[in-house]
């Protein structure tokens, strides 16, 4: 079992794309591998494509609530939550994020412009932030948090945790036929060189 003083996880999309799951998931997972962690949902304006985040922590720690500038570890489920996470990660954190843009409403209007990889990127260089990248053809834009997940699982990014720890948890959240298909998208990321 790993201990750490607290290891801080910031989850963030939009309503639809299964942050909710995504953060059981995880707060599973880790509770399979031995640690101790603690974890909360905000849901805002999820049925309307508003913004869903997750703080997870995993710990000797009392409040599950993260904040700004002290995040190890933020997953995005597209560009412009991807652009929010930045401001939560401490610097020399990691960011994963899935390349897409489900365009906030502002950007629709045209009252924002739409944030590009390009930007994320400057952000995180001049911060030390290390950034996943991830974007794959997926049979279901709903595993979107799936791919995440495989990458975190596949580059350790979450101490202590082992890609068996992260199926277990699928398994006890998903029907048998979801779980399947999920389950073959996050091993096939985990064997992708």
């Amino acid at each position: 079992m790993t201990k750490f003083t607290a290891f801080n996880i910031f989850l963030i999309g939009v309503g639809g794309q299964g942050i909710g799951l995504l953060s059981e998931i995880l707060i599973r997972a880790i509770d399979y591998s031995g640690q101790r962690c603690i974890g909360v949902d905000t849901h805002g304006l999820a049925q309307r494509g508003g913004v869903v985040s997750s703080h997870i922590k995993i710990g000797d720690v009392n409040s599950p609530l993260v904040l700004p500038g002290d995040v190890n570890l933020a997953l995005a489920l597209e560009r412009h939550e991807a652009a929010r996470a930045l401001n939560y990660l401490k610097d020399n954190g990691i960011l994963v994020y899935y390349n897409t843009s489900w365009q906030p409403l502002p950007v629709r209007l045209g009252k924002e412009p739409e944030i590009k990889e390009e930007e994320i990127e400057s952000t995180a260089r001049q911060r030390n932030i290390s950034v996943f990248k991830v974007k794959y053809a997926l049979p279901d834009s709903r595993m979107q948090n799936i791919a995440l997940l495989g990458v975190v699982a596949k580059n350790n990014l979450v101490p202590g945790v082992e890609p068996k720890h992260y199926l277990m948890a699928m398994e006890d959240l998903m029907s048998e036929r979801v779980y399947s298909a999920n389950k073959e998208i996050f091993e096939s990321i985990l064997e992708a060189r």
